[in-house]
């Protein structure tokens, strides 16, 4: 009888995708080619959390990477944490910092 007065619209899904940098695939070619470099992310975690004013966020990151890293050494697995399309990978993929040195040859 009557219409509505305002059309519903239907909400549409996030896409399924994951948005990946350049970076962030560098970084995990790399640790795919060299899994020893997965020392540089601890070190990276560690050097971090001692510095007095970080954003809230960062630090979730650091202790989502640590989560990952504690829970598995297989860098497939790894890969995949961080290429997942949930909280913990976009937290990871957020904070590129996290994975700084993995792409230097100067480490080994």
């Amino acid at each position: 009888m009557y219409k509505p007065r305002h059309q519903t619209r239907t909400r549409s899904s996030k896409a399924d995708t994951v948005t990946v940098s350049p970076f962030i695939s560098e970084v995990l070619a790399e640790l795919q080619r060299a899994p020893h470099k997965v020392k540089i992310i601890q070190d990276n975690c560690d050097h971090y959390k001692t510095q007095i004013h970080l954003k809230r966020g960062f630090l979730t990151a650091i202790e989502r990477i640590e989560l990952v890293l504690i829970i598995d050494n297989d860098i497939d697995r790894i890969t995949q944490q961080i290429l997942a399309n949930d909280y913990i990978g976009n937290r990871i993929r957020r904070y590129p910092l996290l994975f700084r040195g993995i792409l230097d040859n100067n480490y080994t």
